[in-house]
C-alpha cells in the first residue's frame, strides 16, 4: 500500500482495534486449548490504541501532541495573500516510535450563530468536510521528540486543492495529523482546531475579482482594556505605614517590569494607539476604554516608596525580605498616567470585590469603599477623570441584592453578560440558568468534553445592549456621617495615600446617571468574552459561559485559542441580523494573561474591522447614554456565578469585623495639621476585609486557595482589631486608693497607645455606698496618658471595690477592664448622727448652767461640795492670779 493511500484510508485508531480484537480472542482460545501457554502473552499484546474520533478522552492513549504555532494570515481580507500558511509542531508525548506523520487543512462550514463560535470546535471532524492534501511531516519520531512543520494551501479553488472559501465569514479548520504508531495501523492521531476569521475572499490564480463583505451599517464597537491584578498587599496593617509596606509575594514587580503581564499589556495600547496624543490614532482610540483595578494602583504606588515581601506567603508573621519592583512600579505608573491622560478610563470595583457578596455583608461604608471610592483613588493617583456611574462586575452576573446595592450608591449602569439580564418574570428559565450538579473543578466547571457529530447552532437568545431592570430602582442612599470622625478642621482629602478619602454615595464625574430611578445594564457578547478569556498563559472560563459548551482549554495551544478571539470578535460584524443589536461590546476577564503579541492582534483586529468599514467606534459614555430597551429586563443571578462567588461562611465575618472598624472611626478625632487622620489609619483595615471578598483566582476550579487566602486575611484583620481595641484603657493603680474625705475626687489614668486622638467615655459601675458623677466625653491624646479626676462621695469607711473601663463615644468597650480598691476617712452616717446628738446636749446643758447662774441659783451639779472646801478653792486661785499679775509687772519693768 503506497503512503498516498493510506493517508487517504487513515480511519481511527478505535475502530481498528475494535476489528482486530475479535480476531485475537478467536486466537487465544485456540492456543490456550493446544496448551500453548507461552504463545499467548505474545499473541494477545494489542497495538497501543491511538486517539480516537474523540481526541479529549483521557481513557485513549495519546501518541502525538499538534500544537498549532502560526496562522498567515491571521485574518483574511480582499488585499491578503490568497494562500492560507499554517505552521506547526508534531511531538512524540507518547511511549512507542510514531512513524509515516503526516498532515491536512480540513474546514467546516461558515459558523451562522454566535454559540457557534464556541461549540463549532467540539464537532467531530467528519463536519469538517472540506480537505486538503496530506503532507508529509516525518517519516519516524520517537519518544520526545518533536518536528516543526509548515503547511499551505489556497483560499479559492484555482484548479489546485483548496479550502474553497467563496464569501466572507469566520471559518472553522481543523489541523489533522495522522500516524502510524509502533503495534498499530495509520490512524488520526491528533487535531487542532481554530477559527479563520474571513472579512474578504482576495483573488485566485485564474479568479481576478475579490468578494469584500456585503455592505451594512457599521458595527458600534466599545472594547474594555483591563488593567488588574489579585491582591498582594498583607492584610491587618494600618495606615499610613511607619515603615514599608508588605506585599505577600514580589510578583507583581515581575508583572510591572519589562517583559511582564501587565508591562505587555499597557506597551500595547502604547504601541498600537501611540504615546503622543497629538499623533494617536483617534478611531482606535476612542473605541478603546481601559478598565483599573484601583487595589493596583495603591499597591503600585506603595511599592515605589519601598516594600517588604513575605519570606513565605504562608506565614504573615514570619520573616520578610527587600522587594525589587520599586522602580518599575514607579516607571509602570508613569508611562499609565501618560496613557490615561488621553484614554477613556473606568475604575473597576475595590480589587474585584464579589458585589453580590458585598451586598450579603451589608456594610454601607465598605459598600462606600467598594464602589465609590474606585474613582476617586483611579483619578487622583493617574490624574485624569474617570468615567462614573459605570459598575463593572468581574463575574458580569449579580443578583437582585447586588444591583440594588449599585443603585442605591448613585450607579446608573453595571456592565453584565447578555445571558444575565433576561426578560422580566423569565429568571431561571433558560438552560444558562439551570443550576450545576458537580463541585468545583469538576464537569460542572469545565463542561463535557465529548465532541458531537451535530453542526447544528445551539438555542440563541437576544439581548439588547441596553436593558432596563425594571424592579432594580431604590432612591440614592448615602452612608451615614457618624462614622465620619471629628475634627475641628475640614478632613485631609490627599487622595495620593493608600487611604484615599471617603466620598458621597452618589458619585460625580464626566457621565452623570440616567434620570431613570431603575439601574441599567450595558450587555456584552458572552461569545466574543469567552474567546478573548481564553487568550493567553492562564485562561480561565467565565462564570457566564453557558455549561453546554464549558471545557478546558488549554487542551488547545495559545496559537489556536488567539485564531478563536480573532473569529469572535469578528463574527459579528459579518454576520448583521435585524434580531440583534448591531453593536459590540468586548470585555476580556479583568486579569488577562494576553501577552503583547496576543494582546496586540486583538488592538489590530477591532482596527481592521474600523478601517475596512465593518465597525464604527463607540466610546464607553456613548454606550451609557444610550435609551434601554422598551422591554423591562431583570438580573439573573448565573449558576455558575453562584459557584464561583465567595462563600457565605464569609460574609458574617466580615461584617463583624467592618462595625468594629466602623465604631472605633466613629471615636476617632483628627486633629489638623497631623497625621495619620482617622481615615488613613483605619481605611487599609476596610482594604482587608475588601480583599476577603475578592472573585480573583475563584475560577480556577480549586477553591482551597482563594478561601485560604481569604480566611488569612480575614484572620489578620481581626487581629490587628483585637489589639487596636486593647490598646485604649485604664491604667490599674494597683493597691488600696484612699480618700482623704468623703467628697475627695477619684483620680484615674487612660492611655491611649493609638497614633490618633480618641474620644472615650468611662464605664463605671459604683457600688451603692458611692456616688460617682459620670466626666462624660473625654478625649485622650495621640500615644499618651491623660489624668481624670472623677467626683466622687463614699458614705462608708470600709474598702470598697469600684470595676472602671474605657468605652467608645458610643458605648463600644476598649481595652481590658480594671477595678479600684476605695477606702475613705469618712464616719458615715451613723457616726455622724451620734455627734450631732451629742452636740445638741452639750448645747443644752451649757445654757442651763447659765440660765441658773443669772438666776443666782445653785446648779444641781455643783451639788455634794463642801463650803469650806469651795472657799479653799477660791482662795488659791485668787493667789495664783496675783502671783502671776506680779511676775507679768516685774518683767514688763
Amino acid at each position: 500500500m503506497t503512503q498516498t493511500f493510506r493517508h487517504r484510508a487513515a480511519i481511527p485508531w478505535g475502530v481498528v482495534v475494535g476489528r482486530r480484537v475479535g480476531l485475537f480472542r478467536i486466537i487465544a482460545a485456540v492456543l490456550t486449548i493446544l496448551g500453548s501457554a507461552t504463545a499467548v502473552p505474545v499473541l494477545l499484546a494489542q497495538p497501543a490504541a491511538a486517539q480516537p474520533t474523540t481526541p479529549n478522552s483521557s481513557s485513549s492513549p495519546k501518541f502525538l501532541k499538534l500544537t498549532l504555532d502560526s496562522v498567515n494570515p491571521s485574518a483574511v481580507t480582499t488585499t491578503s495573500d490568497p494562500t492560507l500558511t499554517v505552521a506547526g509542531t508534531v511531538t512524540n508525548i507518547g511511549d512507542r516510535v510514531v512513524e509515516d506523520i503526516s498532515v491536512r487543512i480540513q474546514r467546516a462550514a461558515a459558523v451562522s450563530a454566535p454559540s457557534a463560535l464556541r461549540s463549532t470546535l467540539r464537532l467531530d471532524q467528519v463536519n469538517y468536510d472540506v480537505t486538503g492534501p496530506f503532507e508529509d511531516v516525518a517519516d519516524r519520531l520517537s519518544p520526545g521528540q518533536r518536528k516543526q512543520f509548515t503547511i499551505s494551501i489556497a483560499l479559492r479553488s484555482g484548479g489546485t486543492a483548496a479550502l474553497d472559501i467563496t464569501k466572507p465569514g469566520v471559518y472553522p479548520l481543523l489541523l489533522n495529523v495522522n500516524g502510524e504508531p509502533a503495534y498499530g495501523t495509520q490512524a488520526r492521531l491528533d487535531d487542532a482546531r481554530f477559527l479563520l476569521p474571513v472579512l474578504g475572499v482576495p483573488p485566485a490564480v485564474d479568479i481576478s475579482s475579490p468578494v469584500p463583505a456585503a455592505p451594512d451599517t457599521p458595527l458600534a464597537t466599545t472594547l474594555l482594556w483591563p488593567l488588574a491584578d489579585r491582591p498582594r498587599l498583607v492584610a491587618g496593617v494600618t495606615g499610613p505605614l511607619n515603615g514599608k509596606a508588605e506585599l505577600t509575594d514580589d510578583e507583581l514587580a515581575a508583572s510591572l517590569g519589562k517583559g511582564g503581564r501587565l508591562d505587555q499589556l499597557l506597551g500595547t495600547l502604547e504601541s498600537v494607539l501611540g504615546t503622543n496624543p497629538a499623533s494617536r490614532d483617534r478611531t482606535l482610540n476612542s473605541a478603546v476604554c481601559i478598565t483599573i483595578d484601583p487595589d493596583l494602583l495603591i499597591t503600585a504606588q506603595v511599592m515605589t516608596k519601598g516594600y517588604r515581601v513575605l519570606a513565605s506567603p504562608s506565614d504573615p508573621d514570619g520573616a520578610t525580605r527587600a522587594g525589587t519592583g520599586a522602580d518599575q512600579a514607579q516607571t509602570w505608573l508613569d508611562r499609565l498616567r501618560a496613557v490615561a491622560a488621553s484614554t477613556c478610563t473606568v475604575a473597576l470595583p475595590f480589587a474585584q470585590v464579589d458585589i453580590t457578596a458585598l451586598a450579603a455583608v451589608n456594610d454601607a461604608e465598605l459598600s462606600t469603599r467598594a464602589l465609590n471610592d474606585p474613582a476617586d483613588i483611579v483619578d487622583s493617583i493617574l490624574a485624569t477623570k474617570s468615567v462614573r456611574g459605570v459598575s463593572v462586575p468581574d463575574s458580569g452576573s449579580i443578583d437582585e441584592s447586588a444591583g440594588m446595592l449599585l443603585r442605591g450608591h448613585g450607579f446608573g449602569t453595571a456592565v453584565l453578560a447578555d445571558n444575565a439580564a433576561v426578560p422580566l418574570g423569565t429568571a431561571g428559565t433558560s438552560t444558562d440558568s439551570q443550576p450545576i450538579t458537580t463541585g468545583r473543578g469538576g464537569a460542572g466547571s469545565q463542561g463535557s468534553t465529548n465532541l458531537t457529530t451535530s453542526s447544528q447552532p445551539l438555542p440563541e437568545t437576544s439581548t439588547p445592549d441596553m436593558v432596563r431592570l425594571a424592579e432594580i430602582s431604590p432612591a440614592p442612599v448615602t452612608p451615614e456621617p457618624a462614622p465620619e470622625p471629628q475634627t475641628s478642621a475640614t478632613p485631609s482629602t490627599s487622595a495620593t495615600s493608600t487611604s484615599a478619602p471617603t466620598t458621597s454615595a452618589a458619585p460625580s464625574g464626566t457621565q452623570a446617571p440616567p434620570a431613570d430611578p431603575a439601574l441599567h445594564a450595558a450587555t456584552f457578547d458572552i461569545w466574543s468574552a469567552t474567546a478573548l478569556a481564553a487568550v493567553g498563559s492562564n485562561p480561565p472560563t467565565p462564570s457566564f459561559t453557558p455549561a453546554r459548551v464549558r471545557y478546558d482549554v488549554t487542551n488547545d495551544s495559545r496559537m489556536a485559542r488567539l485564531q478563536d478571539a480573532l473569529g469572535a470578535i469578528t463574527w459579528s460584524a459579518l454576520n448583521p441580523d435585524p434580531s440583534r443589536p448591531h453593536s459590540l461590546l468586548l470585555v476580556p476577564p479583568q486579569q488577562w494573561s494576553a501577552n503583547r503579541e496576543e494582546a496586540t492582534a486583538i488592538l489590530k483586529q477591532v482596527d481592521l474591522l474600523l478601517h475596512n468599514n465593518l465597525a464604527t467606534p463607540r466610546t464607553l459614555a456613548e454606550l451609557v447614554a444610550e435609551s434601554p430597551d422598551a422591554q423591562p429586563h431583570e438580573p439573573d443571578y448565573l449558576p455558575q456565578a453562584a459557584h464561583d462567588a465567595v462563600p457565605d461562611r464569609f460574609v458574617l465575618p466580615v461584617r463583624d469585623q467592618g462595625r468594629r472598624i466602623t465604631d472605633l472611626m466613629r471615636s476617632l478625632v483628627e486633629v489638623p495639621e497631623t497625621e495619620p487622620t482617622p481615615n488613613q489609619y483605619l481605611t487599609p483595615l476596610r482594604d482587608g476585609l475588601l480583599r476577603v471578598l475578592t472573585l480573583s483566582d475563584r475560577r480556577s476550579g480549586d477553591s482551597a486557595q482563594p478561601d485560604t487566602y481569604a480566611q488569612r486575611r480575614l484572620d489578620q484583620t481581626t487581629r490587628t482589631l483585637d489589639r487596636l481595641y486593647g490598646s485604649v484603657t485604664v491604667l490599674p493603680p494597683g493597691g488600696v486608693y484612699t480618700l482623704a474625705s468623703e467628697q475627695s475626687p477619684l483620680l484615674l489614668v487612660a492611655r491611649n497607645d493609638l497614633p490618633v486622638a480618641i474620644r472615650v467615655r468611662f464605664r463605671i459601675e459604683a457600688p451603692t455606698e458611692t456616688k460617682i458623677t459620670d466626666p462624660g466625653e473625654e478625649t485622650l491624646p495621640p500615644t499618651g496618658s491623660r489624668s481624670f479626676q472623677i467626683p466622687t462621695e463614699v458614705t462608708d469607711s470600709r474598702n470598697l471595690v469600684i470595676p472602671i473601663s474605657l468605652t467608645t463615644s458610643d458605648g463600644v468597650p476598649l481595652g481590658n477592664p480594671t477595678s479600684v480598691s476605695v477606702r475613705s476617712n469618712a464616719y458615715g452616717q451613723t457616726l455622724a448622727i451620734i455627734t450631732a446628738c451629742a452636740g445638741i446636749l452639750l448645747f443644752l446643758l451649757a445654757g442651763r448652767r447659765l440660765l441658773r447662774r443669772f438666776r443666782g441659783q445653785p446648779d444641781p451639779a455643783d451639788e455634794g461640795f463642801d463650803p469650806g472646801t469651795r472657799r479653799r478653792v477660791n482662795r488659791y486661785r485668787r493667789a495664783r492670779r496675783r502671783v502671776l499679775q506680779q511676775q507679768e509687772q516685774q518683767e514688763a519693768g
